[in-house]
């Protein structure tokens, strides 16, 4: 059974994870027009104030709304500050998701967040969760082995609304060490997937 969650405050070694309110806007602004960290992310920077609040209102205050909403603001504990964010979409794929202004990449930011989502998710009764990322990206490929995922498949879509063809490639954790499931959604939706040698 799956417990439902709207987002929780979180607290890890060196992080606050919390929900995003109207009062980060100055801070979301700063993550979603930082160019390296929203480069293979599908949506274009914002370039001013009035489209990061629509992007935070429609993205977060409204998904809060939802029973079970797992979009977290990753901030520091010293000054409770949004550097980036975590989410966790509960669809047919549980997909998994992080990003991190690009000054603080490279300290164990995004890794820290991602496991405490993690071992909520175990605990509130998911059985597995889906990541991907742009095999130009493979940093991102790198937390997801960190955090225990493994590859399974890639694939090419033409992501929207930046209209290019991207590979990607699909990590999954499965928390009951099953490793024969995979969730199989992505290979069945884009024609063009293959599995990689990496």
């Amino acid at each position: 059974m799956i417990n439902s969650e709207n987002t929780p405050f979180i607290q890890t070694e060196r992080l606050i994870l919390r929900k995003f309110t109207e009062n980060d806007l100055d801070d979301f602004f700063l993550i979603m027009s930082d160019i390296e960290t929203n480069r293979f992310l599908p949506w274009h920077c914002v370039k001013n104030l009035e489209e990061a609040r629509e992007h935070l209102q429609k993205n977060y205050i409204e998904h809060y709304k939802k029973t079970s909403a797992y979009h977290y603001a990753i901030c520091l504990q010293k000054n409770d500050r949004a550097i980036g964010y975590v989410n966790f979409d509960n669809e047919n794929s549980h997909d998994f998701g992080y990003g991190l202004r690009k000054e603080f990449w490279h300290k164990g930011i995004a890794t820290e967040a991602s496991q405490a989502i993690i071992n909520k998710l175990k605990k509130n009764g998911y059985k597995f969760i889906t990541a991907t990322h742009d095999v130009n990206n493979p940093r991102s490929g790198d937390i997801m082995e960190k955090l225990g995922m493994s590859y399974r498949y890639s694939y090419i879509e033409q992501w929207q609304p930046k209209d290019i063809f991207v590979i990607f490639r699909m990590y999954q954790l499965n928390f009951d060490k099953n490793d024969d499931s995979i969730y199989m959604g992505y290979y069945n939706k884009y024609p063009e997937h293959f599995i990689e040698k990496i």
